[in-house]
């Protein structure tokens, strides 16, 4: 099929995602770039700000199953709506906490409501491109993140420092009710949406297997979280996120300090190296979806091409075990060695959500989702607990922070490679689900 007659209205459902990211990791990175702020205004310790970010985690691990499936059950048009309006709201409330318990309240009920986006954006996907181009899409969708972690220092100091940090999040989450009116407007699956041609319909829903299996998964069937776990598809993903996620929870919410921390930035100091690492990581995001695309192209299997475009991603994070040393010398190629890890992390992300639509039915795809999203928030709790919480407090009690970071920066740059190969192990060909 020629595809420059089949119509590219799919492309605008693919910017909405886009859009519904950015807001998203918009609104959860404004409380790393206040830290000071809040330190000042609640008296916090490492301690304290840990135990608001593992509120966060928990939450969003919890809100991941359970969206999941609540996508999969409402539809995608609904089910993302709902979310980004909570999550929206959320993020406003910030603004009227008045204490330490205060903040873990929002910080938890912005975690169980944020957790809905991915899910949402990953049916979405299934929904609205064939196979050969979902991880090209997720590429650019996720690439919102970093927009929105490019977006948050390069506003919210200055922000915080104009009107007081009350007016950083008010304004933030307040971008969010945009997007719904623009969703509620545009929005419909496309067998719905009239702006879609034949011609494009056809194309989306050009994938033979998903037809076949569509015949025999209608949308009446219920899949139930159990009867997913059972198969090593769903575990490849769950380890794959558990391992990797933290990573990048990791640099969301400490990259600020370790600025401050090595280098004695603060407030408006450290807008620009922080927009750098995530400009550099959205090259990532986007580059990661486009390479196993073209392996496809060149009639590559699928999952060959999965495989080995996630294998070139987690060799490339590996040098940021060496980003202490080289920022020892200076800053900013600390700043670009993260920011090559940054950019890795995002086109292993855009490949790894994929692995779900190339492995299960579209019906299944927000609870397996949910499941893995879970299991990625769990690692994200165990590292903040068992790390971040304990190492950083005592080194810094001690005036070595410098060593916390040394650690870290090992276990981020070996993390991926591990996933990698036991995602392997578990789904050589990851052959695809039969759901009864």
């Amino acid at each position: 099929m020629n595809q420059t007659k089949t119509g590219n209205f799919r492309w605008t459902i693919c910017a909405l995602l886009f859009f519904a990211t950015t807001v998203n990791y918009l609104d959860r990175a404004v409380i790393s770039l206040l830290k000071t702020d809040l330190t000042k205004e609640f008296s916090w310790d490492d301690g304290d700000y840990t135990n608001i970010e593992i509120a966060f985690k928990i939450s969003y691990a919890v809100g991941l199953l359970i969206s999941g499936r609540l996508i999969d059950k409402l539809g995608t048009k609904m089910g993302y709506f709902g979310a980004t309006a909570l999550w929206s709201v959320s993020a406003v409330c910030h603004a009227f906490a008045n204490s330490t318990l205060g903040f873990g309240v929002v910080r938890a009920a912005l975690g169980l409501s944020e957790s809905g986006n991915f899910p949402a954006a990953i049916k979405t996907t299934a929904e609205w491109f064939p196979k050969k181009e979902r991880a090209f899409a997720t590429g650019i969708f996720n690439s919102g993140a970093n927009i929105g972690a490019i977006v948050a220092p390069l506003t919210v100091p200055f922000i915080a420092v104009a009107w007081g940090w009350k007016w950083a999040f008010i304004i933030t989450g307040s971008v969010g009710f945009i997007w719904l009116i623009l969703w509620l407007a545009i929005y419909e699956i496309p067998a719905r949406q009239k702006r879609v041609s034949k011609a494009e319909l056809d194309y989306i829903n050009s994938d033979a297997d998903e037809k076949d299996r569509a015949d025999q998964l209608t949308e009446s069937t219920k899949v139930s979280w159990f009867s997913l776990l059972k198969f090593k598809q769903t575990w490849a993903f769950s380890v794959g996120k558990f391992l990797t996620d933290p990573i990048w929870w990791f640099y969301l919410f400490w990259l600020p300090d370790f600025l401050e921390s090595q280098y004695g930035l603060k407030g408006t100091d450290i807008a620009l190296p922080v927009a750098l690492v995530y400009t550099i990581s959205t090259f990532g995001s986007v580059f990661g979806g486009y390479l196993p695309k073209k392996l496809i192209d060149k009639n590559w299997p699928v999952f060959k091409a999965r495989k080995t475009s996630m294998l070139i991603y987690a060799i490339a994070v590996i040098p940021i075990v060496f980003a202490q040393v080289l920022g020892n010398i200076n800053m900013w190629l600390a700043v670009l060695i993260i920011g090559l890890a940054t950019s890795a992390h995002q086109a292993w992300s855009a490949n790894i959500f994929t692995t779900v639509s190339d492995m299960f039915p579209k019906k299944a795809i927000g609870s397996v989702t949910g499941i893995g999203g879970m299991f990625g928030s769990i690692g994200s709790v165990l590292l903040s607990w068992l790390v971040q919480k304990k190492m950083f407090m005592h080194y810094r009690a001690i005036d070595q922070i410098e060593t916390a970071y040394y650690i870290m920066f090992f276990v981020c740059g070996i993390a991926y490679l591990l996933a990698w190969c036991i995602m392997h192990v578990l789904v050589p060909r990851m052959k695809q689900v039969e759901l009864d």
